[in-house]
């Protein structure tokens, strides 16, 4: 690795640091309102049900969240931005209604 990428690294993590501290403000924030988790629930056509098991949650956290008592984080709020922004690519790789292509083993699956 050359120095001048370990030293960018090492700034990263230091500020990382100080936003979680509270020292610094992040760049930049990502905020999922109830309304947001709906309408990204809408452009996918599925049902709450359909949603939570497309993206691996339960029915009662997906419900917690578009009702505003709870608010997504982590992974999970990453996920619904992509979504936000793609829902068809989120779709087309989550969608447990989607089949393999032909040819191509499904993730998971083994061949004997």
């Amino acid at each position: 690795m050359k120095d001048s990428d370990f030293e960018l690294l090492v700034t990263s993590v230091q500020q990382a640091g100080r936003i979680k501290s509270g020292e610094l403000e992040p760049a930049r924030r990502f905020e999922v309102s109830a309304e947001d988790v709906r309408a990204i629930r809408a452009k996918l056509d599925k049902s709450q049900s359909e949603f939570a098991l497309m993206i691996g949650v339960s029915v009662s956290t997906l419900q917690n969240w578009e009702q505003g008592r709870r608010q997504p984080e982590g992974p999970a709020r990453a996920l619904l931005k992509v979504a936000s922004e793609n829902p068809a690519a989120v779709a087309a790789a989550l969608d447990p209604r989607r089949t393999p292509s032909a040819g191509v083993a499904a993730v998971g699956s083994r061949r004997r």
